[in-house]
């Protein structure tokens, strides 16, 4: 009998600089969305010009998933993360320079919209790299570390940049620092060892080509079900875009407690990443997954009635775990059931899903908050993803019955 290895994905040194350039450009990007909002506001005083940030990023990552999907599965993908951790080098010192030199807010806009075309690239591009730099025993290890510890660096990022500019009064300290984090990224990713694209992977650029991960994703019903999922619970579970209203007018913590609330669910995702990364493969993934999920709107329910600060904190603590089960077993299960001539294209397929169901979670929680109240938003959402996971467990049972997350004998190539 083998003996379980909690760290051996970390004993592959291209899978430890992955990671590094993972977490620091993740970090980077949150720190910079808020820093991009606080300096926006504070120039113009306009929700408005704030929302406009989400339409600058959602725009190119809609019309740009297909064709940067295709682009990974052509081309050499630490390359092509590279260059897309280049761009998004580059937008953050125009952020920088807008800021020092008080440029028009245009400007600041356009960054955004570069930097999210280079992140629709940068996200497959990454995904895809996992399963090449570690044998496939070892991929669900790795892949419970890499999205355990960028969801604990993204949900810290926003409450890294709040301190910064708490501190300096301005947000100039925060693009700066987003700048050199993703030069630093950028390093790390060219110091990644060049990996040879699959033999059969020169996707054409006809219809068929470039909705095959589509496809993929739709055939085959346990990356199908477990998405829908996913997208149930950032569609209708989204607590946390409530957050400054639940600190400010029902818990009553002010700045200080919010920032609290923020740095919750970075911790609970952390925890959850050292416990599933040091412990022994499990043998009910699917089972897991859907527990996880249930427990994950039962825990938003907790969280929307709440009004002590600290059943608040440890509702959101579980929220933080619950999602991190989720992100991990999902990630596994996109890399482990598609072909390595097909994963960037699914990958893109799963990105931009992620991307616009926490964008419309958001605007669907806020919508249904200013309707009838935050808490009625909060429980009403929790108690649909508990809803959600039932009928997908009931309609999925392929997802209920799955055990191992590691790799079956999967094809090397698309299989007509």
């Amino acid at each position: 009998m083998s003996t379980h290895d909690p760290y051996a994905a970390f004993r592959r040194p291209d899978f430890r600089r992955l990671l590094c350039a993972w977490c620091l450009s993740g970090f980077a990007n949150k720190m910079q969305t808020l820093a991009v909002g606080w300096y926006i506001y504070e120039r113009t005083g306009s929700a408005l010009a704030i929302g406009w940030i989400g339409l600058a990023q959602f725009g190119p990552a809609l019309l740009l998933f297909l064709p940067a999907g295709q682009l990974v599965d052509r081309h050499d993908r630490r390359t092509l993360l590279s260059v897309a951790l280049g761009i998004s080098s580059c937008a953050a010192m125009l952020m920088l320079l807008t800021a020092l030199n008080h440029w028009p807010l245009g400007l600041l806009y356009l960054a955004s919209a570069i930097n999210s075309s280079a992140l629709t690239l940068n996200r497959p591009a990454r995904a895809s790299l996992v399963p090449t730099l570690v044998p496939g025993n070892v991929l669900p290890n790795a892949v419970a570390w890499a999205t355990g510890t960028f969801q604990a660096a993204t949900f810290a990022g926003p409450v890294m940049a709040g301190l910064i500019i708490a501190l300096s009064g301005d947000a100039i300290v925060a693009f700066g620092l987003n700048c050199l984090l993703y030069v630093v990224a950028l390093l790390m990713a060219l110091r990644i060892g060049a990996r040879e694209r699959p033999a059969t992977s020169r996707p054409g650029l006809n219809l068929h080509d470039v909705l095959a991960g589509v496809n993929h994703v739709l055939k085959s019903r346990i990356i199908f079900g477990s998405l829908l999922l996913d997208l149930a619970s950032a569609l209708f579970g989204g607590a946390t875009a409530l957050l400054p209203i639940y600190a400010k007018d029902i818990l009553q913590v002010g700045p200080a407690g919010l920032g609290w609330l923020t740095a919750a669910p970075a911790v609970g995702a952390f925890c959850t990443a050292v416990t599933l990364g040091r412990g022994k493969p499990t043998q009910r993934g699917g089972m897991r997954f859907l527990l996880a999920m249930g427990g994950y709107g039962f825990a938003t329910m907790v969280f929307g009635w709440s009004t002590w600060f600290p059943l608040s904190l440890a509702a959101l603590f579980m929220i933080g775990v619950q999602n991190n089960i989720n992100q991990i077993t999902r990630q596994t299960l996109m890399q482990a059931h598609t072909p390595d001539d097909l994963r960037g294209r699914a990958s893109s397929v799963n990105s931009i899903v992620a991307v616009s169901s926490n964008e419309l979670g958001a605007f669907e929680c806020g919508t249904v908050a200013a309707l009838t109240n935050p808490v009625v938003a909060v429980v009403s959402g929790g108690a649909i993803t508990v809803l959600a996971a039932a009928l997908i467990a009931w309609k999925f049972p392929e997802l209920r019955r799955l055990k191992s997350l590691s790799p079956e004998t999967i094809p090397r190539s698309v299989k007509d």
